[in-house]
């Protein structure tokens, strides 16, 4: 009864693993599902989508790990954040596509709601910026968009959630609607300092409070799943949106401690304790995670382009084969040239949030090659990390860079040595590899598995975690402040264009 499923429902795809008692991923199944781009700037996902490559990667790694569903002591859920579904509460059936957290299609509203004076209240309450990204203004549209969708709303005959709360309806057979607080603070309509909706958010934004799903604790008790779905009913407890579920998996915990997830782009959260810190450099505050009743707080930050850089050198440029061949190059690039790549390929996220920026490279010379453009490709993430880490610095003056913040990294990039070395180096911090590279199915997991009790708790699940390297700064702090000041430089070009 030690074994733990946890659901990973990402983006463009659903990966299901499971975990036996002693905390080891044994199995894994993926299903990737069709992403839908309807206009410029939307994009959807088809629920039943989501719904089924999530049942059939569970009904896979289960029976890949060898065990049947009664084994299982629990499950772990996290989700793509923001995403959002509304759904006939007698029927199950969906009004319409899910709209994805990626999708501008109400920037032409939020840019409104500025207008009428909305969007300092927002912030304060929520610790959000007013921007499409949210769920909010998402599930306004639809109401509006889809014949009768409001009135039936009103009437409490829908139900809107977050892909968290479409799974757990799913998977109990329509018994339970409910989100954790993590989803919650990213729908613009959660009060992070009462933990609750708000019922003045719901009334700007035009989202009825009779939509809206229970809010729980991440460690809970969200139902059980329907027999006929895994072959036994397993309880569902644990469920955080993706990066705060990163964050428990790297038992970022103690205030200070830091994560990032360098996949196509970039989070980073700041454990900031129990005190919500209101950002003034447009990072944003959120709820790490919620446990007995106890809200932690971090700050946020995201960059677009981050892994997406070395995609744009491959299938853009064509300089590599594959993205490990960037290490080499960037090995043997010519140390007298200085070359900045900017790679605001769809904007510039935190803490500038200018999303009409484009990329730019500064710094050509009749010598430059692919090997200093691989160079300088890597190091925009670690440049663009320095940018959140001083912003959040600014903010909190205890995310200092003297040895009060752990930085903890993950995701695809983090594989590639040299780049993890620079970000140690720009950053003046140490930089930890974990052992573990599943963080964000740990985290979910071991929120099921200490739910049940079969797991450690916080304190004993953080001696688990285990380095696999640590990247100790090298460069010296007077060369660190010219190339971070040439760098800023370049940005401020790219944010004049």
């Amino acid at each position: 009864m030690g074994y733990i499923l946890a659901i990973d429902q990402g983006t463009t795809s659903s990966r299901a693993i499971v975990f036996d008692a002693k905390m080891r991923p044994i199995a894994m199944a993926q299903q990737e599902f069709p992403q839908i781009f309807p206009a410029s700037g939307w994009v959807e996902h088809a629920p039943d989508a989501i719904w089924n490559s999530v049942l059939a990667t569970c009904r896979m790694a289960i029976k890949q790990a060898g065990i049947d569903a009664g084994q299982l002591a629990g499950i772990g859920l996290t989700n793509q954040r923001e995403t959002t579904l509304i759904w006939d509460r007698k029927t199950g059936a969906p009004i319409g596509n899910a709209i994805v957290w990626q999708d501008r299609r109400t920037a032409a509203r939020c840019t409104q709601l500025k207008e009428q004076g909305h969007e300092a209240l927002i912030a304060e309450k929520t610790g959000l910026l007013l921007d499409p990204y949210f769920s909010a203004t998402k599930a306004a549209w639809m109401l509006d968009n889809t014949p009768g969708a409001r009135a039936r709303a009103q009437a409490g005959q829908l139900a809107f959630g977050t892909v968290d709360s479409w799974l757990i309806w799913n998977l109990t057979g329509g018994r339970i609607h409910a989100t954790d607080a993590t989803n919650a603070a990213r729908t613009m309509l959660y009060d992070i300092h009462k933990g609750t909706w708000c019922d003045t958010l719901c009334q700007i934004l035009d989202v009825p409070r009779a939509m809206l799903p229970e809010i729980h604790d991440c460690a809970a008790q969200f139902g059980t799943t329907d027999p006929a779905l895994l072959g036994a009913a397993v309880p569902i407890l644990g469920v955080a949106g993706d990066q705060q579920a990163a964050a428990i998996g790297q038992a970022c915990f103690a205030p200070g401690m830091m994560k990032s997830t360098y996949g196509t782009g970039c989070f980073a959260l700041l454990n900031t304790g129990a005190t919500p810190v209101r950002s003034k450099n447009r990072l944003l505050g959120t709820v790490a995670y919620q446990l007995q009743g106890q809200r932690c707080y971090a700050l946020e930050g995201s960059i677009f382009v981050a892994g997406a850089v070395v995609q744009w050198l491959r299938d853009g440029l064509g300089l590599i084969a594959q993205a490990s061949d960037t290490q080499a190059l960037a090995e043997r690039a010519d140390a007298n040239q200085d070359v900045v790549i900017v790679p605001a390929f769809t904007g510039l996220g935190a803490p500038h949030w200018h999303p009409d920026s484009r990329g730019a490279i500064f710094g050509l010379t009749r010598a430059t090659g692919p090997a200093e453009l691989a160079r300088a490709a890597l190091e925009s993430i670690g440049f663009q990390t320095l940018d959140l880490l001083q912003a959040m610095q600014a903010d909190w003056p205890n995310a200092d860079a003297t040895g009060h913040t752990i930085l903890r990294v993950d995701g695809g990039m983090c594989a590639s040595n040299w780049a993890m070395q620079f970000l140690a180096d720009i950053t003046g911090l140490p930089v930890d590899r974990p052992a573990v590279q599943e963080t964000t199915a740990l985290g979910a997991a071991w929120l099921a598995g200490m739910q049940a009790g079969v797991w450690p708790g916080m304190d004993e699940f953080a001696k688990t975690w285990a380095l696999e390297h640590r990247f100790t700064p090298e460069m010296a702090g007077q060369t660190r402040s010219a190339r971070h000041a040439r760098w800023q430089r370049a940005v401020a070009a790219t944010l004049a264009v």
